[in-house]
């Protein structure tokens, strides 16, 4: 393998998923198989594995915010990554604690809302606040269908309804929005990765897996560290695409739900 140095820090501020498939284990995970160094902000504890989440513990917000100043004063970030914020008490925590200790730093917004069997992960009203405090200004936000229709008040369930969600989404003001199609039925998925001028499309075969649990934060972390390490955001987007396909090629078959994927398949030499 030869010698790797650790390119980039990412702070990852989310939810930890005892399941280890999901949440800050799968954000953990791909920024670490990806070579970059994961300090984390818990957000909440749940009780979950891949037959679905059994209970949420939250971590009082000043406790949240508290990691991260402590994190950002010392070890500093590159990027920050968010994931499960269930409340706004949470929100407004982590927006302020992001704008006083790292105001410069890109951030990548995952805007988990619903888990992968459909537990909600996030309060009434929350969103809203999300979306002010955090989307406003990131560097882009990563949302799936049912995420987008949440944000924009849209329905959004085929491809022509995702481009005509475009204007509501860029109205949200991140830099840039990763609109993931995975919802749409079909044999194709597309993504759509939207900034201010340009709609870039990206384009790739359904695979016919149960081991979908934690794709989402997986994508959003696999974003995040290609970001640390100076890619441009076209390409972190199709390496993260990359990574999270060969992931589910790859992926165990453990337990008797949504599976987890491999999220170590390029340090273990996994064969695709």
């Amino acid at each position: 393998m030869g010698h790797h140095s650790i390119n980039g820090r990412v702070l990852i501020i989310a939810g930890s998923d005892s399941g280890g498939g999901a949440g800050i284990q799968a954000d953990i995970k791909t920024v670490t198989a990806l070579g970059s160094y994961a300090a984390t902000a818990v957000t909440a504890v749940t009780d979950q594995n891949t037959l679905g989440v059994h209970g949420v513990h939250n971590i009082p917000p000043d406790f949240v915010a508290s990691q991260i100043r402590t994190v950002l004063t010392d070890i500093g970030a590159d990027v920050i990554k968010t994931g499960m914020l269930a409340s706004v008490d949470v929100v407004n925590a982590v927006a302020d604690a992001c704008a006083t200790y790292g105001p410069r730093i890109p951030r990548v917004i995952d805007p988990v809302m619903v888990a992968t069997g459909g537990h909600r992960l996030i309060a009434d009203g929350a969103t809203s606040t999300m979306a002010k405090r955090l989307i406003r200004g990131a560097a882009v936000v990563t949302p799936n269908l049912p995420e987008a229709e949440v944000l924009t008040g849209l329905c959004i369930r085929t491809l022509a309804d995702m481009d005509a969600a475009i204007d509501a989404l860029r109205e949200l003001s991140a830099d840039a929005v990763l609109l993931k199609g995975g919802h749409v039925e079909g044999n194709q998925i597309t993504d759509l990765l939207i900034t201010k001028d340009v709609v870039e499309r990206f384009e790739g075969p359904r695979l016919e897996t149960k081991s979908t649990h934690g794709t989402g934060c997986t994508l959003a972390s696999a974003v995040a560290a290609g970001l640390t390490q100076g890619l441009g955001l076209s390409a972190a987007v199709m390496t993260a695409r990359e990574f999270v396909r060969d992931a589910i090629l790859t992926a165990p078959v453990f337990g008797r739900g949504h599976g987890p994927l491999n999220h170590v398949h390029a340090i273990a030499g996994t064969s695709k």
